[in-house]
């Protein structure tokens, strides 16, 4: 049987110094409508698919008892920030995304679930680089109990070449310095990635991997999520 060809309907672009941000529509036969976010021409999230998303922030929920202070590097389509969201033990979000006009979408309802996630009254959402906004953190020292680094598609699928930084010795060691004692980081790949669980392991002492099947577009694909934490006492 012949498949009605995917339809796209472009929902929002912006030109952003790092390439186009894309929000587009796609529909295919009778399912139900997918947004998706495309920038610099790579395929970022989409609204099908948000199981591993929102593992990422199960699984660092999951390391620490009280995580008071959240910083997520990576707004997105926003589902992993909601599920940080949703833990009543989470005291304040600090979200952290280079594009402003993602933040934009997610504020006037072009991303339709976007206006209820933001208006979560303990949320600060910075437009920022990142690695810049760590180190106006790590100037006030250890600041949180928990950092969630999904900002593109791991060290093997970056957005653009800016991002490789983030998956190297240097951010993440700048990464353990902010966490509090018994702090942990957790950061999401769309491929193995040895190389950032060595490099985790010399900065922390320790990094566990865990790795989740799913279907994306009909195909089964494996994404990873890399979890360390910062030692609970350190001479």
């Amino acid at each position: 049987m012949n498949r009605v060809p995917t339809e796209y309907e472009q929902l929002a672009h912006a030109a952003s110094p790092r390439g186009d941000v894309v929000l587009r529509k796609r529909r295919r036969d009778s399912a139900a409508p997918v947004i998706e976010l495309r920038v610099n021409g790579v395929f970022v999230m989409d609204t099908a698919e948000t199981s591993t998303e929102e593992a990422l922030a199960s699984a660092a929920l999951g390391l620490v008892e009280s995580p008071h202070r959240v910083l997520v590097g990576g707004l997105g389509l926003g589902f992993t920030l909601q599920a940080v969201l949703a833990d009543p033990r989470v005291g304040t979000v600090t979200v952290v995304e280079i594009e402003e006009p993602v933040v934009a979408w997610m504020r006037d309802g072009t991303i339709p679930h976007g206006p209820a996630v933001l208006a979560d009254e303990r949320l600060t959402v910075v437009v920022a680089d990142l690695a810049t906004a760590l180190d106006e953190a790590d100037e006030s020292g250890p600041a949180y109990d928990l950092v969630l680094l999904d900002v593109d598609n791991g060290p093997g699928y970056l957005v653009h070449d800016h991002n490789r930084s983030l998956y190297e010795e240097p951010f993440l060691a700048r990464v353990h310095d902010v966490l509090r004692p018994g702090g942990a980081v957790v950061v999401w790949s769309a491929a193995p990635a040895p190389e950032l669980m060595r490099i985790m392991e010399a900065a922390y002492g320790n990094c566990s991997e865990i790795a989740y099947d799913v279907l994306l577009h009909e195909r089964e694909e494996q994404y990873l999520l890399y979890l360390a934490r910062r030692v609970a006492s350190e001479t």
